[in-house]
């Protein structure tokens, strides 16, 4: 399954039942959503695994490669495509170790440094920021724009801007060769993901120039 980073949807389940929350990540997919990452800070182990697998009947029926946030054990678990780790999670290489070549690894990177290093451990692409303040419950360290193209420069693998982005907010990463866009709430608490997500890719594709 092809990895393209262009709009990279960040799930929220919070206040939803599942019902509603598969619906909502459905539309998404519908509505163009380019890769999906399961995110889930406070179900237990058997909840991320159940959720994961059915998250899962839904990306595959788009043809669309599901990550798992910071949980290797449950992403092995479910059969997904993917893992994304973390600073405090499991390092890089480690990971690349138990899971092989084929799987999909991305990691969080706010400096150079932390980028490169990543890079270096194998890691496929790179999510970077937060650029704006976000509202949903993890806990943000802005990363400015000019560290972000620094980050672009440093690492030949696709570096991917997030935290409270949306169509209208896009505007700031001109010019920065990244190779997509994240979000969550932009996408998770519209009134209709569908029409969104397609608004979103729209906006992005003009940033990326694709």
């Amino acid at each position: 399954m092809t990895m393209d980073t262009t709009l990279y949807f960040i799930t929220d389940s919070t206040g939803y039942e599942k019902e509603e929350f598969l619906n909502r990540v459905e539309a998404a997919l519908r509505g163009g959503v380019t890769l999906v990452q399961l995110r889930e800070k406070e179900r237990t182990t058997r909840e991320y695994l159940e959720l994961a697998r059915e998250v899962h009947k839904l990306t595959k029926k788009y043809n669309v490669p599901l990550i798992i946030d910071d949980r290797l054990d449950v992403a092995l678990a479910a059969g997904v495509e993917g893992v994304h780790l973390g600073q405090s999670d499991l390092p890089v290489d480690i990971a690349r170790k138990i899971l092989g070549k084929d799987w999909i690894i991305g990691a969080t990177a706010k400096t150079v440094e932390q980028a490169t290093e990543a890079y270096q451990q194998g890691a496929d692409y790179l999510g970077v920021g937060a650029i704006y303040p976000t509202t949903t419950k993890v806990k943000t360290i802005l990363t400015s724009t000019e560290t972000l193209a620094q980050i672009c420069k440093a690492v030949p693998i696709p570096v991917n801007a997030i935290g409270g982005l949306n169509k209208e907010r896009l505007d700031v990463l001109e010019g920065i060769p990244i190779a997509g866009v994240c979000a969550v709430s932009a996408i998770m608490k519209a009134p209709d993901p569908e029409i969104a997500a397609r608004e979103l890719m729209d906006a992005a594709k003009k940033i990326l120039k694709k």
